[in-house]
């Protein structure tokens, strides 16, 4: 087995959707594993111990945040739902040196288990962790953001439930949207000019 690669275990078989479970650690072993830095992998490894690991995002969700993120030329991001700080490890390695991401949730204890995996990494720079209720946080920022330009956002990764958001997306035509099934699933969406 390669250095990155890993059994297909419960947590990610019940959060991929191939019907060919041999199919999936293809994917992990060939595209994914190879380019997940040491960082993500260690931390992912020990997020897959944690009680609650299976909040964790999967490695090929990881993989397809970053690349969305260096598409998008981000520079300012959020990212709601942090947990161990697996998906926002991937956020901060995708950014250029001198970008932020906010990163919200209710559990800095969660976060603080993969502090150091950040800190390692080096881009703890980048990361400003705000503790609280998603809404509370996001008003926050909203209210900063009030008709400055350069207090704007120009990616936001959620991680928290998100039914009626998704609903909401889909029925507004001032966005482009759509739900692609990696990782427990994805929804991308694009605001229209």
């Amino acid at each position: 087995m390669a250095a990155g690669s890993c059994d297909v275990n419960a947590s990610y078989d019940i959060k991929h959707l191939l019907k060919s479970d041999a199919l999936y650690k293809y994917i992990l072993d060939t595209t994914v594993f190879p380019r997940e830095p040491e960082c993500m992998r260690d931390l992912r490894l020990l997020t897959d111990k944690h009680q609650r690991g299976i909040m964790q995002s999967t490695p090929e969700e990881a993989q397809l945040l970053q690349l969305l993120i260096k598409i998008a030329g981000a520079r300012k991001t959020i990212e709601v739902g942090v947990f161990t700080g697996y998906s926002l490890l991937a956020t901060v390695l995708a950014l250029p040196e001198d970008a932020k991401v906010v990163a919200i949730d209710v559990n800095q204890k969660d976060f603080e288990l993969g502090l150091p995996f950040i800190q390692k990494a080096g881009v703890a720079h980048k990361v400003d962790f705000r503790e609280g209720k998603a809404l509370d946080r996001l008003e926050e920022l909203l209210a900063a953001v009030d008709g400055d330009p350069a207090a704007q956002y120009d990616f936001v990764s959620i991680s928290d439930f998100l039914k009626g958001f998704n609903a909401e997306l889909a029925a507004d035509p001032r966005v482009d949207v759509c739900q692609i099934t990696v990782g427990d699933r994805l929804t991308i969406c694009h605001r229209l000019v």
